[in-house]
């Protein structure tokens, strides 16, 4: 009976999750209910989903307001009503248009206006499908109210919107944070009535039979039974997504096994093997039973485009297990040179596609997007995923505070944490009391996009969800990926990566600045895999700029395990992973592969499922088979293991199920209860941060690209990686990094100088992009002017041809960019000035003729190279000199990095700086540090500050540190255990 609940999907307004709705109505004697969230669908399939288990018939339908004003509510008849009902929605959310007060007539849709809504509407004929909305308040208006002839129309509309009180305290500050207002200020026309609780059914009853009207159960239970709604989920779920490439069923398959077989001469040459042709056969037979053969066909069109417009790409994921990826070009990963576990990829049990997560280059992906969007989106079939942005604690600490008129820097200490709770006021103890409540119930706030999850259905997307259409132009379900999979909906991911972008301009570059450089395919990543030149870089952990190996934790893990080769780089990019790490087991892989005697200490069944990994879980197909040969669990019930351990599938009954089934059949194969808790725990431990080992593959593949790149044509590559947002590190260390590699770095100049940073031989020129304060238009006009007449030849022709206001030239001459000149900056700064002193607020116009300037005698000015350098810090974020250049007082003679190994257990002092800390903690919970400094020779110093220092030394500013410690080394990597730091001071002007 109740056709008005709303979850606290009904952003900032609902505060029920779904489940909590379903239990409560049936706490409350109720055996039939209607989700009805304002202007959203996210939560209706969830809700079907889960209503059996509460013994709850589900309707669904849509609140349907213009801001809180409610103007009808749809419910769907069925599941074509429920597809009007999200075409119509979306119709008015894509074009942000009110909805009328006239329902729209649909076919297989109900609407029901509230009663106080009708009455002012002054409707005079009700259509078959309308109804009149009535809530307990309204019953005694009806007696009196010219609407009391339509006795057949009246159904219940008791909204729900609230558990208790405390909710709907909680609604009312959802509604201030909705409207930008403080809570004092909300009107209550803003906010729902406190009475929107649940009402039992008993109650219910009472007050809709002691009446003359009691025929409005009766109406109501009619209409209930007209509506039924059905979907699929689970094990049982139908295959939802597009199921004819082309033609046929059977013309797709040929398509598949033709493509497949046709590349086998491009990827293997003559090495072709009959292991090879087993295994295609083996992928083209489970492909077919799966239905997945248009999800292969759909990705390779997909890449296809991409080949053919020049786009760089990588497939990862679970997929580039898979032979028939790889000779579709999908991937560039040979599961046959790996020996990738098949079943990771696809099994009969598995209901999913593998994943394919295709990364374009973040130019690119836009326009492949649009390709998908424009081949299959027609009748509505193509959507971008939903993601459910919640209320975290800094956020909601904020919007609260905001709320509640707190001060700017409370509100910043709230959110910070930096408070006494016994200090706070009444206020900001409100603040961070419902900041909580936002977070326990996991709170939507808004919806947002998934990073890059594209669905294609067979049927409309509409048939599952409205769509919102996000500045971007693409329209996007309410629902995220879990409900799609729920429900049947397999996602394609097209995400976008600066390193592939990277890849792309080197190539440019060298072009343009090498073009005597020889040909080469940057796919034949065989012939980098073999070339010791690169090998060697990787061992020595020279990979700064490089794709996923540059960070100080991956340095230390190369160094420790000596990888130089293409296997030892894929088991590196997996353990490298958080989750193997807390596992404890990074340390025991290295001291295995390091000290093959402790490889007998691993399960001698662990061992055999893993042994290159000496019997260590690194990828995440070691979950699937420790799960099925280890513990018996088929291989079903492993994958969802796997997936139960991201955490989005933990709470689920069939996760519960599964590992209880874990236990008892490790208890039933005799082994110990300490070795199967200690086997789950590694396996909770990592499994949601783990790779798949092809996943890792396809990393390190790109890896080796940009290693081959970097070992041959290491300035120019240089200069794309500042161009593509640098990477793990600030743009500083790549401007050092290329000066280490023999790259003359020069601050921007007028005459040589583009947006982008630019190469001439070995001089790079930063690109006048990185220029704090510097406008496009500026860098646009300084372009064509050069481009149209040639070179500057001095300040006064400068002004001449390019028209800037005297705060865009201030920035240029502070930087140096008029140096050609051999002028002293200082002076071109009065000139300037002189020249444009007449009319400093406007921008002056291009002169059409040149007249002479008058030069003025004036005083000789100084700069030094300290000036140079603190323009250059505050203009570009860092110095374009040595920054020990900077320092107060000359330092003493040190110990330099390359020494280390010299003084292993000795205490040393060195300074160094800084360039990147990261703040960890021990199993205490205390802080701790890692430091990543430079020497005066620009190598590395690693540090590592134990809580006892971290607590009393701050190093979180720029600068250099003076660092006091001792020298350990494990397995060959040197670091520095710190006893004292200390930021030695600079210099000023």
């Amino acid at each position: 009976m109740l056709l008005n609940c709303h979850s606290y999907f009904s952003l900032r307004f609902g505060m029920i999750p779904e489940e909590e709705l379903l239990r409560m109505s049936r706490d409350n004697g109720y055996g039939c209910i209607a989700l009805t969230d304002i202007n959203n669908t996210s939560g209706c399939l969830s809700f079907i989903r889960m209503a059996p288990r509460y013994n709850i018939k589900p309707i669904v339908g849509i609140d349907f307001r213009n801001g809180i004003r409610q103007q009808f509510v749809g419910l769907a008849r069925n599941n074509a009503g429920f597809q009007e009902l999200n075409a119509y929605l979306s119709e008015h959310l894509h074009c942000k248009r009110d909805f009328p007060d006239q329902a729209p007539r649909l076919a297989n849709a109900v609407f029901i206006y509230p009663f106080e809504k009708l009455l002012k509407l002054k409707k005079q004929k009700l259509f078959p499908n309308e109804y009149i909305g009535v809530s307990i308040k309204d019953l005694d208006k009806i007696r009196i109210s010219p609407l009391k002839k339509y006795t057949d129309k009246f159904v219940v509309l008791q909204p729900l919107s609230f558990r208790n009180k405390r909710d709907f305290n909680a609604h009312r500050l959802l509604r201030a944070i909705d409207e930008n207002s403080m809570l004092g200020k909300l009107l209550p026309s803003e906010f729902a009535d406190v009475t929107e609780q649940i009402v039992p059914w008993k109650v219910l009853e009472y007050h809709f039979t002691h009446n003359e009207f009691d025929r409005i159960l009766y109406n109501t239970a009619k209409l209930m039974e007209e509506c039924e709604i059905h979907f699929s989920f689970g094990d049982s779920r139908e295959n939802q997504n597009l199921k004819i490439f082309g033609k046929s069923e059977k013309d797709d398959f040929q398509r598949l096994s033709t493509l497949s077989y046709q590349a086998l001469g491009y990827r293997y040459d003559d090495n072709i093997t009959d292991q090879i042709f087993d295994r295609i056969a083996k992928e083209l037979e489970m492909i077919q039973k799966q239905d997945f053969v248009p999800f292969f066909l759909v990705n390779h069109d997909i890449v296809s485009y991409a080949r053919r417009k020049g786009y760089y790409y990588v497939g990862r994921g679970s997929g580039a297990n898979s032979i028939v990826a790889y000779l579709l070009n999908i991937t560039n990963v040979d599961p046959i040179e790996l020996d990738l576990y098949f079943e990771r990829f696809i099994n009969l049990h598995r209901k999913n596609p593998p994943d394919f997560d295709i990364d374009f280059s973040w130019r690119d992906r836009e326009d492949v997007t649009k390709y998908i969007f424009d081949t299959y989106g027609k009748n509505g079939r193509t959507a971008l995923l939903a993601t459910y942005n919640t209320f975290q604690h800094s956020a909601a600490v904020r919007e609260l505070g905001k709320v509640f008129g707190l001060a700017a820097h409370e509100i910043d200490l709230l959110s910070e944490g930096k408070f006494d709770p016994k200090k706070l006021d009444q206020f900001s103890t409100l603040v961070i009391r419902y900041a909580k409540y936002f977070q326990e119930n996991n709170q939507p706030n808004h919806l947002s996009i998934h990073a890059g999850g594209i669905l294609i259905s067979e049927k409309p997307i509409n048939y599952f969800s409205a769509t919102n259409l996000p500045p971007k132009g693409f329209p996007t379900t309410q629902f995220d990926m879990l409900i799609a999979e729920d429900i049947g909906l397999n996602k394609y991911d097209i995400l976008g990566q600066r390193g592939l972008a990277k890849i792309k301009e080197t190539i440019e570059i060298i072009r343009y600045n090498r073009p005597e450089a020889p040909e080469f395919d940057i796919d034949d990543v065989k012939k980098f895999k073999a070339d010791p030149k690169i090998n060697d870089m990787i061992k020595a952990a020279q990979c700064i700029g490089c794709f996923y190996i540059e960070s100080p934790a991956m340095r230390m893990l190369l160094r420790k395990l000596e990888v130089n080769n293409y296997l030892g780089l894929v088991a590196a990019s997996s353990i490298i992973r958080p989750g193997v790490a807390k596992s404890g087991m990074m340390r025991e892989y290295i001291l295995r592969h390091r000290i093959p005697e402790k490889r007998k200490e691993a399960h001698p069944i662990l061992l055999e499922l893993m042994k290159d990994t000496y019997g260590v879980m690194v990828y995440q197909e070691d979950v699937i088979k420790v799960a099925h040969y280890f513990a018996g669990l088929d291989l079903g019930e492993a994958d969802i293991l796997r997936r139960g351990m991201s955490g989005k599938f933990r709470g689920r009954d069939e996760f519960e199920r599964v590992r209880k089934k874990f236990f008892k059949n490790c208890k039933a194969r005799g082994y110990s209860e300490d070795l199967a808790k200690d086997i789950w725990m590694q396996i909770s431990s990592f499994a949601s941060f783990a790779f798949a080992k092809g996943h890792s593959a396809s990393y390190a593949v790109e890896s080796y690209q940009t290693l081959f790149l970097k070992a041959y044509y290491p300035l120019e590559y240089m200069v794309a990686v500042l161009n593509n947002g640098g990477g793990f590190y600030a743009t500083e260390l790549y401007v050092h990094e290329a000066r280490m590699l023999g790259a003359s770095v020069l601050a921007p100049c007028v005459n040589h100088s583009y947006a982008q940073t630019v190469i001439e031989g070995t001089d790079i020129y930063i690109g006048m992009q990185f220029l704090n304060g510097i406008e496009e238009k500026t860098i646009l006009k300084i372009i064509q002017a050069r481009e149209a007449e040639g070179e500057f030849t001095s300040l006064n022709n400068f002004l001449d041809r390019v028209p800037l206001s005297i705060e865009q030239l201030t920035i240029l001459i502070r930087i140096d960019a008029f140096r050609f000149t051999g002028i002293n900056k200082k002076t071109l700064l009065w000139k300037a000035h002189f020249q444009l002193a007449k009319s400093p607020a406007k921008v002056p116009q291009k002169r059409l003729f040149h007249s002479e300037i008058k030069d003025y005698k004036l005083p000789t000015f100084h700069s030094t190279p300290l000036d140079d350098a603190y323009d250059q810090i505050e203009l570009l974020g860092f110095p374009l000199c040595s920054p020990f250049n900077l320092l107060k007082n000359a330092l003493p003679k040190s110990i330099m990095a390359e020494d280390l190994d010299l003084h292993i257990d000795d205490e040393v002092t060195l300074y160094g700086y800084m360039v990147a800390v990261k703040n960890t903690r021990t199993s205490k919970g205390e802080t701790m540090q890692f430091g990543t400094f430079l020497d005066q020779k620009g190598h590395f110093i690693d540090t590592v500050h134990f809580p006892e220092v971290a607590a009393k030394s701050n190093f979180s500013v720029k600068g250099i540190y003076r660092i006091c410690g001792t020298v350990v080394e494990e397995f060959g990597f040197l670091s520095i255990e710190v006893t004292e730091i200390s930021r030695m001071d600079s210099a000023t002007r």
